[in-house]
């Protein structure tokens, strides 16, 4: 019977993003254009601009226009939004009835500007991300923003459009950036790139961007960005696709590992491929080894894939690990880890009957990989290689499996070339699962973060 899903679509979605919707606020300040040499202000413009200028320059000297604008930003509701606001407005003296009828003169690119550029620090006075766009589209459509502000501009651009969802502007404004080579400070533009598109219907358009960037990281050698991973992985997960998921999944795994980076790409892999419990249960050993099982559901998803049965000690060391951990309790398990560890005396004294049978010339393809399973549900991973080699010289022997078991039992020994090699050759549906394992042999050999 095909597993349930164990973590929800949402909370994969917060994890993979690291809350990315709060992390946008607030923006940063943008380097103060200068004129042109050869630029003046036309004498109308200059005449009705100079003093919101002033007023602007004053506004953080201002106890009345600090206060007002400190509360702009603790506003949570809409009406709080708006009073505050109000109150700014009302501390500059009317500072929006000025802007509008200094705009009303700017006539010369050089006007438009410095018009934009009022216009957007009103905005972060108030908080009001709208008027801080308004300022930014003033100030690229004035064609007169430097070249060394250029992408900064862009960019705050499209963050203030993201923030007033209008996600297919922040789309345009946010790709004109990045296309430039800008980068902000805290890594957040392709990520926000990304799921601008996302939120405005065109998912493929992020994944194809992050996808060409991991290409050209590829090409070069050198590591790919992790914002980008987490990206595309994102992106194909929505878009419930196995393949590019397992894919960038491994990547993120092993270039970035951690627990927590462990915990989503397994966790992803178990949602979207829907194994049987004899094939999930390589995957549970995967997020045992890398230390990504956190909660209740993963220990009780191991134990009932493992079969006490079948493997009782790896049961008792699943079912130890959840108490130790305060996530199992003695009513919940502790008459199975009793049972489970009544028969591991007699289990362990079987093996080596089992690996002399194994070795026999008419020993069975199934026999030899059932022996080999036993020595790898007890970590004797030089024993499980062996026999797993031998099994794949029998007739009729599950290759998929004993591949990826082979794979998994020379990456446990640390032999991360031979793992990747014998994982290779898994296809089926257990592809997905070599494909994380060989990620965890790499990631041995892999420079950390």
């Amino acid at each position: 019977m095909a597993r349930k899903f164990l973590i929800s679509r949402v909370a994969l979605a917060v994890a993979m993003t690291g809350g990315m919707a709060a992390a946008v606020a607030p923006v940063a300040a943008v380097a103060k254009e200068k004129a042109p040499a050869k630029a003046t202000f036309s004498k109308e413009y200059a005449a009705v601009a100079a003093p919101v200028d002033k007023a602007i320059a004053d506004a953080q000297a201002n106890p009345a226009v600090k206060a007002a604008s400190d509360k702009a930003k603790a506003a949570q509701t809409d009406a709080e939004k708006a009073a505050a606001r109000a109150e700014v407005d009302a501390a500059m003296g009317g500072i929006l009835a000025q802007l509008q009828t200094a705009g009303a003169a700017a006539q010369q690119p050089i006007d438009k500007l410095k018009q934009g550029e009022m216009t957007r620090n009103v905005g972060v006075l108030m908080n009001d991300p709208a008027l801080q766009h308004k300022g930014l589209v003033m100030m690229l459509d004035s064609g007169q923003t430097s070249p060394e502000t250029l992408g900064q501009v862009q960019y705050l651009a499209g963050v203030t459009a993201y923030q007033s969802a209008q996600y297919d502007v922040a789309a345009r404004y946010l790709q004109q950036s990045f296309d430039a080579g800008y980068r902000d400070q805290q890594n957040m533009i392709q990520p926000l790139l990304a799921d601008s598109y996302k939120r405005s219907n065109n998912p493929q358009a992020a994944l194809a961007m992050v996808q060409k960037e991991l290409e050209a990281a590829k090409a070069n050698g050198t590591k790919p960005n992790e914002s980008s991973i987490r990206s595309a992985l994102q992106a194909s997960y929505d878009a419930k696709q196995l393949a590019p998921s397992t894919e960038y999944a491994a990547m993120l795994a092993q270039y970035y590992p951690s627990v927590a980076s462990w915990n989503i790409s397994i966790s992803i892999v178990r949602q979207l491929a829907s194994l049987q419990n004899q094939e999930n249960i390589d995957l549970m050993r995967l997020m045992f080894a890398t230390g990504s099982m956190k909660d209740k559901r993963d220990y009780f998803e191991y134990i009932q894939n493992v079969d006490p049965r079948a493997f009782p000690g790896e049961a008792v060391k699943v079912m130890d690990q959840g108490l130790a951990k305060g996530l199992l309790t003695q009513a919940e398990v502790g008459q199975d880890r009793a049972n489970s560890a009544g028969r591991v005396a007699a289990d362990k004294a079987s093996l080596p009957a089992a690996e002399r049978d194994a070795l026999k010339p008419a020993a069975t393809a199934a026999s030899v990989t059932g022996s080999a399973d036993v020595f790898l549900s007890y970590e004797q991973y030089a024993k499980a290689e062996e026999l797993y080699k031998v099994a794949l010289g029998k007739p009729g022997v599950d290759a998929n499996k004993a591949n990826l078991r082979l794979g998994m039992a020379q990456a446990m020994q640390g032999k991360a070339a031979d793992a990747q090699a014998s994982l290779a050759k898994v296809t089926g549906t257990r592809a997905p699962i070599a494909k994380l394992w060989s990620a965890y042999a790499a990631s041995k050999t892999t420079p950390a973060s």
